[in-house]
């Protein structure tokens, strides 16, 4: 197997096992802990659950898994216990923010600073479309 892949430990299995439900009806259920592997290694990854790994099974496993608990509150209830030894039990958040930027977005314009600081020394206007429109309304010309 990938070393790349996101498996839990014992230790971590063994903390959130008891709160995983148990009343399982029908077909016998694949194994909960390859499956919130796959869970973890999609959410940490970012990819498309379509896209996750053979080694944690079936995708459609593994999404149907985590809608289906997510609407029985499961994973809330999880976060919850986990997170009762910390500062606040009444909230837990998730951030998994990303912000696409365009590939030159790193050396945008603007020149050296040095040069911006002479310049406004010198009391040169900023030439922006604002400053424009400030111009054309309390300078208007005749």
């Amino acid at each position: 197997m990938s070393r790349n892949l996101f498996w839990l430990s014992d230790a971590q299995w063994k903390r959130i096992e008891a709160f995983l439900p148990t009343d399982v009806r029908g077909v016998a259920r694949v194994d909960d802990r390859r499956v919130i592997s796959g869970i973890v290694q999609v959410l940490k990854s970012g990819c498309r659950w379509c896209d996750c790994p053979a080694a944690y099974g079936p995708p459609t496993t593994i999404y149907n898994r985590f809608v289906r608990w997510a609407r029985r509150g499961v994973w809330e209830n999880l976060f919850r216990e986990l997170a009762g030894n910390g500062r606040s039990a009444n909230t837990q958040m998730i951030d998994s923010t990303h912000v696409k930027a365009h590939r030159s977005a790193a050396g945008g314009k603007g020149g050296s600073r040095s040069r911006r600081l002479a310049a406004q020394e010198a009391g040169a206007t900023r030439r922006s479309m604002h400053s424009q429109m400030l111009k054309a309304v309390f300078l208007p010309s005749f």
